[in-house]
């Protein structure tokens, strides 16, 4: 299997260093309904773990949930997300947090994105890791990190000494001096800072945040975790370093992810990940999603519109994910057309004809084809542009008895790795099986009202017809 990696800018052969691939996901802050654009970063991981495990690999994914500490701009300036939602909601943080985090999962669910299986919160039974379920690990890496002198304490927080850490530019290649100071260049607050881009490790309830909602007591002073030392303190809590793969956004390449790396190597004299997997951002219409001109769209916008989730997912994977991706309705309706057609190929299975057309040699040829697009830096747009002759080839012949086992064997490959769930579908009752039959007599009779009757008949229940040499092909309308 190959991958690009962001740290070497390079596609690479992968293999786990051991029996099984530790994955670690930066999963979301949990102060908003989750955007199309964030959902598409979880819909590629969820990519790349699928095709690991359809490679033989198995697989122990770990996400967390941010529902503390993440500021309005992804370095030390700002306020707090969470803080901010809940002002907008009159609501507490704690239900405001709750809340999110449910709508999270929901569209996880909707979009049938694999639950992670590397931790297990036993208070909640579910399968995420909290920020602030791991305040204690993050204190201890903090303290490590004080006893080492690469942290040090001001009024308002403790801070990372970017100097320290020597190779602080491996991910970005860019020179300490030459980095911005947050992502929108905010004034520095803390005059008290070594260094502008000195990045906080706990933040303590004085000035700008002396009322903070969430806050915990510590050997220097109550209060909240920085941003991005959850991510290092969950992984060693875990997975454990080095990680075969970590994952996140292009937007998490010159803060998030290069703050984690230093924190863990300085700490721990360890590697943090092998692979670093970026996924490119979402547009829409061509430009950047804005709440003002209306282009802010989250997934229940899209099943308001009257399109089924899955839709969505397959419009993600129809671009590669280190290809920016451009989002209109348009796009999407097509997309709606295509997933229609790759279910009624699916639905195929129930109609297999009598005649001898053995494709299973087709089939077998077309799985590895498929498998191999996803192993080549998960090249989905080539995977899907593989399926449209099949799908042709089958359409116009018919499938076969024989081929039944191979085709339902490709398609559950088809599920495993595009997770469109193409196999959920049951077959039609048999009181519409019969009708079918009776209109076939009736053509077979020349009675072309009753045939035309019960066409009517199978249209209002949702089916329509396509008769062919070998006899009628059902689909369905939605």
């Amino acid at each position: 299997m190959r991958l690009y990696n962001t740290i070497t800018k390079q596609t690479e052969h992968f293999e786990p260093r051991g029996d099984q691939v530790m994955l670690y996901s930066c999963g979301p802050t949990v102060y908003d309904f989750a955007h199309i654009g964030n959902l598409r970063a979880y819909v590629f991981t969820d990519t790349l773990r699928r095709t690991l495990e359809l490679s033989g690999h198995s697989v122990k994914q770990v996400m967390n949930i941010t529902d503390v500490g993440h500021l309005s701009s992804d370095g030390d300036e700002g306020d707090d997300k969470l803080e901010k939602g809940a002002n907008r909601e009159g609501k507490s943080v704690w239900e405001v947090a709750k809340f999110y985090e449910e709508a999270f999962k929901r569209d996880s669910n909707l979009l049938n994105i694999l639950s992670p299986n590397g931790y297990t919160d036993k208070k909640r039974s579910d399968n995420y890791a909290r920020a602030t379920d791991f305040i204690e690990s993050q204190l201890a890496l903090i303290m490590l990190l004080m006893d080492k002198k690469i942290a040090y304490q001001t009024e308002e927080a403790i801070y990372f000494d970017v100097s320290q850490a020597p190779d602080y530019e491996i991910l970005t290649k860019q020179k300490i001096e030459e980095k911005e100071v947050a992502a929108r260049k905010e004034v520095v607050t803390d005059r008290n800072k070594r260094h502008p881009q000195d990045f906080a490790l706990w933040f303590f309830t004085v000035g700008r945040f002396a009322g903070h909602s969430m806050h915990w007591d510590s050997p220097w002073g109550k209060g909240f975790p920085g941003w991005h030392l959850e991510c290092s303190a969950i992984v060693h809590e875990t997975l454990g370093e080095p990680l075969d793969i970590h994952t996140g956004g292009v937007d998490h390449i010159g803060t998030h992810h290069t703050n984690e790396i230093a924190q863990t190597k300085a700490a721990y004299d360890k590697q943090l990940s092998r692979f670093w997997i970026h996924n490119e951002h979402l547009l829409v219409n061509g430009e950047k999603m804005s709440k003002s001109l209306g282009t802010y769209y989250t997934l229940d916008d899209i099943i308001k519109k009257g399109y089924d989730p899955l839709t969505l997912r397959l419009l993600y994977l129809q671009s590669h994910y280190r290809s920016h991706m451009n989002f209109s309705w348009e796009s999407l309706e097509a997309a709606q057309n295509r997933l229609k057609s790759l279910r009624a190929f699916a639905d195929l299975r129930f109609q297999a004809q009598s005649q001898n057309n053995d494709s299973s040699d087709m089939f077998s040829l077309l799985i590895q084809k498929f498998i191999a697009h996803l192993r080549d830096d998960l090249n989905t747009p080539l995977a899907i542009a593989a399926l449209s002759d099949l799908i042709d080839n089958v359409g116009q012949k018919g499938l076969s008895k024989q081929d039944l086992g191979q085709f339902e064997e490709f398609l559950k490959q088809l599920d495993d790795g595009l997770g469109l769930r193409l196999l959920d579908r049951d077959d039609i009752p048999e009181e519409t099986k019969k009708l079918i039959l009776e209109r076939e007599a009736a053509r077979g009779s020349k009675d072309w009202q009753s045939a035309d009757d019960i066409r009517a008949q199978l249209l209002d229940l949702g089916l329509e017809l396509e008769d062919k040499a070998a006899g009628p092909i059902w689909s369905r309308l939605s």
